[in-house]
């Protein structure tokens, strides 16, 4: 069991190191794709619980690294541990989609509100405004996630890189 655990958190900071370059070096503006495409990745080979560990890790480089805003963090994590729930609920990749999408574009957007204003002086607007940011990142990065566990599992090495993660 302690070398199942040991495997997992090597991946977990593995997939958030990696989760964190791919974001520094490609993103868009308000836009970090890649962090969307690292938590459907964590939640198919991680769960909801590792996932989200995985998400925290990567929006607190984000923070400490590159002076991004508690949205990196806020943004993430939800996304993450509900694309993980409702992969391991029906084992299927579109539902890790499914959670990341909604977990990230729309209640991340919505939880984000009252910390933006709270901590960073967000005037008051809608608590909608981050939706139109977070709904594209997150289909985005979560669409490239899909295809490379469909090409996987296509190849038949899916399995096998879960049982290295998980045994």
């Amino acid at each position: 069991m302690k070398k199942s655990i040991i495997k997992k958190e090597v991946f977990t900071a593995l997939l958030a190191s990696i989760s964190y370059v791919l974001s520094t070096f490609v993103s868009f503006p308000r836009m970090a794709p890649f962090q969307h495409f690292a938590n459907v990745i964590g939640a198919v080979f991680l769960g909801p619980l590792w996932g989200f560990n995985c998400a925290l890790m990567t929006g607190l480089m984000r923070m400490i690294l590159n002076g991004s805003t508690i949205l990196a963090v806020i943004g993430a994590v939800v996304g993450a541990f509900l694309s993980g729930l409702l992969y391991k609920k029906f084992h299927k990749f579109i539902w890790a989609v499914v959670g990341e999408v909604i977990g990230t574009g729309i209640l991340s957007a919505i939880i984000s509100y009252p910390f933006m204003r709270a901590f960073y002086g967000l005037p008051k607007t809608s608590v909608f405004t981050y939706i139109p940011f977070f709904i594209p990142a997150s289909l985005m990065g979560a669409t490239l996630g899909y295809i490379l566990l469909k090409a996987l599992d296509k190849s038949k090495v899916l399995p096998y890189l879960k049982s290295l993660v998980n045994n």
